[in-house]
């Protein structure tokens, strides 16, 4: 909790026992990096084993009897053990508290965490909690945040116990409770063995560590009667594969969001493509885990399904129709739509059990055209009519955005129009790498409320339409999976797509996530990138292929990186996302030509060019 002492705002631990406070331990090291911005909020506490008097504001005093409390880094010392605490980015830093806390007699470490998740991001979470105690000894409990907490972060749980660099107890991951409680039964003596063992810990580090503040608790984990308590057994973190991670990470997401919106369910634009199929299938993914809530017994999940139902007896048991009362589907058709994805869309709509609308967009675009025709005499005509390219992406650009506008009308009035009440929440299905290139319509359906998909790279997208192919057995997946991602906004070629997607970007989407991982992660501009793959793609592309591809990328996102400041909120899940709301905060205009970076690129392409023709010159 936030506390003020002195006049400054800790972000603390209050640690209590039996109504009385036994010690405020305030954050130390603060996350302020990605999601993060603690210090815009809070001060870190810089005092290392020290505390202060802290006098409690009088309404807590009339509660625990107490006038004054311990605050600051210290650990608590029971009859039988010695207990630490760290707080959630405390064990990520590269000195954790645990290390000294440890080699000054600490036992037990507690950690309360809000950690939010991103794929792929348990192994380090498990390894980091196993590794604090494998190297120095003692029991781990790490408690994190579960849930979405209003804004584009999930938290995933993984609550644990562990203890001399193994797991005794796994929590879920993910999970539409509120509330879970860990417990493991571990023997304290298996600690004090296990440390006395590591003589290096022992000699070189133990006996000279600087000692920390000890308050004394008079209470005991531990009794004689635990005798014939049977101890808890070692255990293998079960991981959860990506398909199964998106699954369920995005979904439990999305029902936090509708519960807490008090909508009447989601409105999702579905195109017969990936991404709109992977979106659609989030939401069934998240009707299962309601359905399989109730099973359980969980009354806090059935109380929002009548609320959000409006119904008060209705109890869910099927997904598939608990889907067809929670999503709207809509295929809005065009000239330049094509039978097959609208198949596309009307089979999964119907395996999935969603109420599908199909209806056609073009008397809306010849409406907007004909205004355009009226005031300036002019008509633009298609690329493949003989139009220039502003023509053609204009004419593109106008039926996406009458997408949008349509989508938001049946949004607030489809449930009105079949006599039931409340609005929908609209779902933009943009993938991470679609986003982060900015190839995408400003203001066109990837504007939506929410966005479960927007933090997912297109190739864990295809992972994951595989998975729920699979798992949920929808075979209309397939034929999604097997289509060339197109937005078909272009004129058809004999009545098929001549539109896709990777030509319109020339570049694949394996090489997009590529391309987002070294400009964010690696921080790399135009030349340390060209630098890089000039290696890793070796044997695939040429150095002009590599430079031509790395400066079509910075050119296409600078041009179009604008659009990151409009970008709908997304459920974070990737750690190259363009996000410019507060993870990725960059300017929105760029020099799209990058003349100094691009000439360096060029000049070395030139010398290693040269020098493979000198190298051939020299060979007989």
């Amino acid at each position: 909790m936030p506390v003020m002492h002195r006049g400054v705002r800790y972000n603390c631990r209050v640690l209590f026992l039996n109504r009385r406070i036994l010690l405020i331990r305030p954050k130390m090291a603060l996350a302020n990096e990605g999601n993060y911005q603690e210090l815009r909020w809070f001060t870190p506490w810089s005092r290392s084993r020290q505390t202060e008097e802290y006098f409690l504001p009088r309404m807590i005093q009339e509660v625990t009897e107490q006038e004054t409390v311990p605050f600051g880094d210290a650990v608590l010392a029971t009859q039988d053990t010695c207990i630490g605490s760290e707080v959630c980015e405390e064990l990520w830093t590269p000195h954790s508290p645990h290390i000294d806390m440890g080699l000054d007699g600490v036992e037990i470490f507690t950690n309360a965490s809000g950690s939010h998740h991103v794929l792929r991001k348990a192994h380090a979470r498990v390894d980091l909690v196993t590794m604090a105690t494998s190297k120095n000894g003692g029991i781990y409990l790490l408690a994190n945040q579960k849930g979405c907490d209003g804004d584009r972060l999930y938290y995933d749980g993984c609550a644990m116990v562990a203890m001399n660099g193994r797991v005794f107890a796994q929590g879920s991951q993910f999970s539409l409770a509120d509330v879970e409680v860990l417990t493991a039964t571990l023997d304290l003596e298996d600690v004090r063995s296990y440390r006395a063992e590591i003589s290096s810990r022992n000699l070189a580090q133990a006996s000279r560590v600087s000692p920390y503040p000890r308050v004394k608790v008079d209470f005991a984990l531990s009794h004689r009667e635990d005798v014939p308590e049977p101890l808890s057994e070692a255990l293998e973190w079960k991981y959860h594969s990506v398909g199964e991670e998106i699954s369920l990470g995005p979904a439990c997401w999305l029902w936090d969001f509708l519960r807490r919106s008090q909508q009447a369910g989601f409105f999702l634009p579905l195109s017969g493509g990936i991404d709109s199929a992977a979106t659609a299938c989030l939401v069934y993914s998240m009707c299962h885990q309601v359905c399989e809530a109730v099973k359980d017994g969980n009354q806090d999940v059935l109380a929002d399904v009548r609320a959000i139902t409006s119904q008060v007896s209705y109890t869910p048991q099927d997904p598939q129709e608990l889907c067809g009362r929670l999503l709207t589907t809509c295929y809005m058709a065009s000239e330049n739509s094509s039978q097959e994805t609208s198949d596309r869309a009307r089979e999964l709509a119907e395996q999935i059990g969603s109420h599908h609308v199909r209806l056609s967009i073009d008397p809306a675009v010849k409406a907007v055209m004909g205004i355009f025709h009226l005031v300036t005499g002019k008509s633009p005509r298609f690329a493949a009519h003989g139009g220039s390219s502003r023509e053609n992406v204009a004419l593109q650009n106008i039926q996406a955005r009458l997408r949008m506008v349509i989508t938001y009308l049946f949004a607030q009035l489809s449930l009105w129009s079949r006599g039931a009440g409340g609005g929908l929440l609209v779902l933009g299905s943009t993938n991470v790498d679609e986003s982060l290139l900015g190839y995408l319509t400003k203001y066109d359906c990837s504007s939506a409320d929410i966005n479960p998909i927007g933090g997912v790279s297109k190739t864990d997208l295809r992972t994951f339409v595989q998975f729920c192919a699979e798992r949920f057995q929808l075979p209309a997946l397939q034929r999604i999976l097997a289509a060339p991602a197109t937005a078909e906004l272009e004129p058809l070629a004999d009545g098929r797509v001549s539109q896709t997607d990777e030509e319109d970007m020339g570049m694949t989407y394996e090489e997009l996530s590529v391309f987002g991982r070294l400009r964010k992660l690696a921080k790399m501009g135009p030349y340390s990138m060209f630098c890089r793959l000039l290696h890793t793609w070796a044997g695939v592309y040429t150095p002009r292929q590599v430079a031509d591809k790395v400066k079509r990328f910075f050119a296409t996102y600078s041009v179009n990186r604008h659009k990151a400041a409009t970008l709908t909120p997304a459920c974070h899940a990737e750690n190259y996302s363009p996000d410019d709301s507060r993870f990725d905060p960059r300017p929105l205009l760029y020099r799209s030509g990058w003349p100094w970076q691009f000439r360096c690129v060029d000049t070395q392409v030139l010398q290693l060019e040269r020098g493979q023709r000198q190298d051939l010159d020299g060979v007989d």
